[in-house]
């Protein structure tokens, strides 16, 4: 795999990002013999384009906000990828494969945290979610993953899998509190005069 790093990107890519990059695109194998530019955006955490010239692919781009840079906004922007290549020429027919990851925003949070743990870090942007636990994340990510994982398999049999997904959190939600911490988070230390 190659990667190419626009101008910009090359300004403000910093260690940490250039490695989680580099490790993230080794849980992608069906990238493997591509090019992939990436690039800089201010305006959204991540964007991936799919450029096509004479009805086949010609490119692969993805951006990234350097500043707040996760593994699970890597892991989206490279299933948007994987959705482009599966959609393949602009005049073949559509792919009717069932182990193909749909297009659409919800489906590529549901196969990324699905893909591996390391995805896990930050919650998904499309998946509806209580807001108590999208804000106790760290405690509901193995659980949200395992019910992404069943999803996909439902998928095959149940056409409303992404609804039985959200419910499936809505109730983990509420059958597992997160702890409340008895005591402030940071340590406080006294002044000195």
């Amino acid at each position: 795999m190659q990667l190419k790093f626009t101008p910009l990107m090359k300004q403000r890519l910093t260690r940490r990002a250039a490695a989680m990059i580099e490790q993230s695109l080794r849980y992608f194998p069906e990238l493997q013999e591509c090019t992939i530019t990436v690039g800089y955006t201010r305006k959204h955490l991540g964007s991936a384009t799919v450029i096509y010239r004479k009805g086949t692919i010609s490119r692969l781009i993805i951006r990234f906000k350097v500043r707040k840079l996760t593994y699970q906004t890597i892991g989206h922007e490279l299933t948007h990828l994987i959705q482009g290549l599966g959609r393949g020429s602009l005049t073949a027919p559509r792919a009717t494969d069932p182990d193909r990851i749909p297009t659409g925003e919800t489906q590529c949070d549901i196969w990324t945290l699905a893909r591996d743990p390391i995805f896990c870090d930050d919650p998904p942007t499309y998946i509806k979610m209580p807001r108590s636990l999208r804000e106790s994340w760290p405690d509901f990510a193995e659980s949200v993953r395992d019910l992404c994982i069943a999803a996909i398999e439902k998928r095959h049999t149940q056409r409303q899998y992404i609804r039985w997904l959200e419910q499936e959190i809505r109730e983990l939600a509420k059958a597992r509190k997160p702890q409340k911490s008895t005591g402030p988070a940071q340590l406080f230390l006294p002044f000195v005069f």
